[in-house]
């Protein structure tokens, strides 16, 4: 298994040390550094900036969200950062949930897995420059279908260092999930937990046996994002994560439309996660937190002494189907290396 780091979303402000962190995870052989977005900072000028710092490390986006950007414009940005980086690029996509994508980027959010296989089809022509590139599909159409009537096929001026940048898919869902094996080179999961590591199994399966699959199970990436705090209490250590988890299982989306609370759901958190929904989307996030048990987050990340994470990777996090674990949180000085062996050996 590989091992990469994460930068974290933003709050108020960026987050602090990421430059350190950075720099000795290169130094380390960490294999790939990523950043994100919601609806605050963007992940691409994070990215671009501190892997300027980077030689070696791979570049993702975990994920750009779709409604961001039409898929020309973030087909440019990607083939920009690999040339910048020498080829270390990796695309990572999501559709995001209908408050995002209707409330801030005020785009339609129906049919999300449909528009996600038209963008994906859109910016894979532009990488191949292989002609101007045109497309008639239901979300995207090159030329515009409807303007001035002015509007021609065009070929990017740039030459992409390579022709097929790697693309990821942000998924949670079966359906979704299925299609990133389909069309997609890899799939970045949020909330993955080694008790579900059969349910995406099966839907990996369901996509790699699809006429035309791109990949197969030897050659498909999942990079997972696993939030990690070490502290000699777990409960206190876990404390720290629980106000994300509600946030996520409880604030992020309405009553029906929470994909989040649907994966903890999955887990065997129903109840948990209705009590979560209704403290938080009444307007008591705090409430919200305190109801998130311990286990629930154990589920989800790793908390607690160096020690007890270490045997988690190597006794559950290792035997999934995760090709690489994204580190949420940069281990302490101390216990460094022996936590970034333990994926990696």
């Amino acid at each position: 298994m590989k091992v990469g780091i994460a930068a974290g979303y933003w709050g108020s402000g960026p987050p602090r040390h990421v430059e350190r962190m950075v720099d000795e995870a290169e130094a380390l052989g960490v294999d790939s550094f990523w950043t994100a977005e919601t609806y605050g900072s963007d992940a691409l000028t994070p990215l671009a900036w501190w892997g300027a710092r980077t030689t070696s490390i791979k570049l993702g986006t975990a994920v750009c969200q779709m409604s961001a950007r039409t898929p020309t414009s973030l087909a440019m940005a990607a083939q920009t950062v690999d040339h910048l980086s020498g080829g270390r690029m990796i695309v990572g996509i999501g559709a995001s949930g209908p408050q995002v994508v209707e409330g801030w980027y005020g785009q339609p959010y129906p049919r999300p897995l449909e528009r996600t296989r038209e963008y994906v089809e859109i910016m894979r022509a532009v990488w191949a420059r292989e002609k101007p590139v045109a497309y008639k599909g239901r979300h995207y159409q090159l030329p515009f279908d409807g303007g001035t009537g002015l509007g021609k096929p065009l070929k990017s001026i740039v030459h992409p260092l390579r022709s097929d940048i790697p693309v990821y898919l942000g998924a949670e869902g079966p359906k979704n999930v299925a299609l990133a094996a389909e069309i997609a080179d890899g799939w970045t999961p949020l909330w993955f937990s080694p008790k579900s590591d059969e349910f995406y199994r099966a839907a990996l399966a369901e996509g790699f046996a699809r006429d035309g699959a791109r990949r197969s199970e030897s050659d498909f990436e999942i990079a997972n994002t696993c939030w990690l705090v070490e502290h000699d209490d777990v409960e206190k250590a876990a404390a720290r994560l629980k106000p994300t988890v509600a946030l996520y299982a409880g604030g992020m989306g309405a009553k029906g439309a929470n994909f989040h609370n649907d994966v903890f759901t999955r887990m065997g958190w129903g109840e948990v996660c209705s009590e979560i929904q209704e403290l938080y989307l009444s307007g008591r996030p705090e409430l919200a937190a305190q109801a998130v048990p311990t286990e629930m987050v154990e589920d989800v990340a790793l908390v607690g002494p160096a020690d007890k994470i270490i045997d988690e990777i190597v006794g559950k996090w290792k035997k999934t189907c995760l090709t690489t674990l994204i580190l949420g949180g940069w281990p302490k000085p101390e216990n460094r290396e022996r936590i970034l062996d333990a994926v990696m050996s």
